[in-house]
């Protein structure tokens, strides 16, 4: 798979093409800010990825379609994908078009007719990456996947911020989780993982997550028969205590299930006569006679307090015939028989009226207490006998309050009843469902289970031995070898600071080591960018070269931005080169400048042939085969990627809408 030619679509319909040479290296130079880095990533959206890495600027502005036509050993596919719009960082719909021979399309033909995971199944398949799962930890937060095109795009980018880049080493290992998707994915890209091992380890899989749902079901089985005791016991107890099992019968752990399902036929208890009117009637009854019996206590409260009254009137007639009785000690006169009183007229020669008043006082007052003593007997006996009523009636109130206790529990009683056949009934209608759902043959299902189990985990065990763990160690570390030998010849070609010690692909660490003394240097603990850039494209060609020389489906084509950076004195001054023969000349290390791209035009015609390099750059060299591979006259305002007469989407936008009839 290499790279025809790339397009891009004005929106009002222009079209600019950029052919490439698919057979050897492709020079694009020119100035700053001319699109040349946005090459790589319009070739990379076209490839399947959904993101758009093209800066703001510019080209999103005046460009509506994006074109890279690939071209495989007998076929060739068109991938065309809408701009994401200002402001959108990717985009999944496309279009694709297979045929021998392709022509760009006019921009009336452009017309989504697939998406970003079409594009990356029809080029992985045309590229012959074979059918493969990429496994992944079950702690994992990953999901299991394919390895697919968008997997070679590692190996095929070297852009301007990573081509001398001492931390890293592939494109996008610097992103979160892509050192682990580089080394799951290298093994099957590489080839170390076959054909046939993909199958067994399909076959595996599936194997294994049948070892797993067995393994479920045998824990699922044998906590059902430890639940299911538990289970039996609690149904047995909640059906004694609604009285679906008597009480006191005694059950074995044996039995439990039988007893159970012989609890299934029982019926509810009948319901007597509810007399809950009778309740009523008691309890108006009840409140009569608590009437009564207080209408009688207050006639005894009435007589009582009379008769206290009539008592104190008794002890005031006393106190004042006591006081009277003293006139009972005067002395009397002998021939007469009266009272006399010492101040009488008649024994003082006088008339005597007050003896006369006090003698008419005592005689009323023993007339007075005469009637008092006469009421007092009729007074305790209408006492005795209200008092008598009131124990009567208290002892009615008595009864009646008996009554009523007997009727409200009989109530409660027949009310308990009914719950109790409710509470029965439910406790039945687990019971059904409980020994419905019991397996009569629960130990023998987990014979059977353990035993499918051992046979599945004896097949498992021949595949992984068919697999062949040590043949797998074995091929990935011979892969590894042979690359690392091709790395250490490129870096002697690179006349790099590191060339008489071996070097090694790192996959571990994802980084070239360079055996010294018996320990390592990785990439990040050597110096010099000139170096770095050296060591980058050693590994990068030797990985190719093994790749190409192996078969493996890794697209034919690496496009590296802005290599010849580390050959100038500055960033500034690089910038300034501007695509001219002679600021290369003043300001860069030519010797450097020209074996870098020597080495880079070697490989593509003799190390490995009609493989396709395409290089961005400021530099530019007046030797004829440098002149050869320029893609076309270095880049400036113009000729650039992007016409300077392109209209922005506004713009078109503004002219359609003043066309149309007022």
């Amino acid at each position: 798979m290499k790279i025809k030619s790339l397009h891009i679509y004005s929106y009002s319909g222009e079209r600019r093409d950029l052919a490439f040479n698919p057979n050897g290296l492709n020079i694009i130079t020119g100035s700053s800010e001319t699109g040349k880095s946005a090459i790589s990533g319009v070739i990379e959206y076209c490839i399947g990825r959904t993101t758009f890495n093209v800066p703001e600027g510019f080209i999103r502005d005046h460009v509506s379609w994006f074109a890279v036509i690939y071209q495989f050993e007998n076929d060739e596919v068109l991938i065309a994908k809408p701009s994401p719009g200002a402001g959108f960082n990717s985009s999944s719909p496309a279009m694709i078009r297979r045929g021998a021979v392709l022509e760009p399309p006019p921009f009336s033909e452009l017309a989504v007719n697939a998406d970003s995971s079409d594009v990356s199944e029809l080029l992985s398949r045309l590229l012959g990456i074979p059918e493969n799962r990429i496994d992944v930890s079950d702690t994992s937060s990953r999901d299991v996947y394919d390895t697919n095109i968008k997997h070679t795009l590692f190996y095929l980018f070297q852009k301007q911020n990573l081509v001398s880049n001492h931390e890293q080493l592939f494109y996008r290992q610097n992103e979160d989780r892509m050192p682990q998707t580089i080394r799951d994915t290298f093994p099957v890209l590489m080839g170390v993982s076959t054909n046939e091992q993909f199958e067994l380890k399909a076959r595996l899989r599936e194997m294994v997550r049948e070892l797993k749902i067995k393994q479920k079901l045998i824990e699922q089985a044998k906590f059902e028969i430890d639940s299911s005791q538990n289970k039996a016991v609690s149904l047995l107890s909640e059906a004694k205590a609604c009285g679906v099992i008597e009480r006191d019968k005694t059950i074995n752990s044996l039995n439990v299930i039988e007893v159970l399902r012989d609890a299934l036929s029982w019926t509810p208890a009948s319901m007597p006569e509810d007399d809950g009117h009778r309740i009523s009637e008691l309890e108006i009854e009840l409140s009569q006679l608590r009437k009564e019996r207080g209408d009688v206590q207050r006639k005894i409260d009435s007589t009582e307090r009379y008769a206290r009254e009539a008592n104190g009137f008794a002890r005031e007639v006393e106190e004042q015939k006591d006081r009277l009785k003293s006139i009972k000690a005067l002395p009397k006169n002998p021939q007469t028989g009266e009272w006399q009183w010492p101040f009488a007229e008649t024994n003082l020669g006088m008339e005597t009226p007050v003896a006369e008043i006090l003698l008419a006082e005592l005689k009323s007052l023993d007339k007075e207490m005469a009637a008092v003593v006469g009421e007092r007997p009729k007074l305790d006996a209408y006492l005795k006998e209200l008092r008598q009523e009131v124990r009567t009636t208290y002892e009615a109130i008595r009864a009646k309050e008996l009554e009523l206790s007997a009727a409200i529990a009989t109530s409660e009683a027949i009310a308990a009843l009914g719950q109790r056949n409710t509470a029965a009934a439910k406790v039945i209608g687990r019971l059904s469902l409980f020994l419905e759902n019991l397996t009569q043959s629960s130990e023998q299902n987990i014979a059977n289970l353990e035993s499918e189990f051992k046979k599945l985990k004896f097949r498992a065990e021949e595949l992984q031995r068919q697999i062949g763990t040590e043949t797998y160690k074995e091929r990935e570390a011979s892969t590894l070898n042979a690359i690392s030998a091709l790395i250490t010849q490129y870096v002697k070609d690179f006349d790099a600071e590191m060339k008489i010690y071996p070097a090694r692909l790192d996959l571990t660490n994802l980084t070239v080591v360079f055996d010294k003394d018996e320990r390592g240097i990785p990439l990040r603990n050597t110096g010099s960018a000139k170096n770095h850039l050296a060591y980058h494209l050693a590994a990068l060609l030797g990985f190719h070269l093994f790749a190409a020389r192996n078969n493996r489906p890794i697209p034919r084509f690496l496009i590296i931005d802005q290599p010849t950076q580390v050959y100038f004195p500055s960033e500034k001054v690089y910038k300034q080169i501007d695509g001219s023969v002679e600021q290369t000349e003043k300001d860069g290390d030519m010797e450097l400048v020209r074996r870098l791209f020597a080495l880079l035009l070697k490989f593509t015609k003799q190390d490995c042939p009609n493989f396709q390099i395409i290089v961005t750059e400021h530099a530019n060299l007046n030797d004829d085969w440098f002149q050869e591979c320029l893609v076309e006259e270095p880049w400036k305002r113009p000729p650039a990627l992007v016409p300077l007469n392109w209209k922005p989407e506004e713009s078109v936008d503004n002219d359609e809408t003043n066309t149309e009839p007022q």
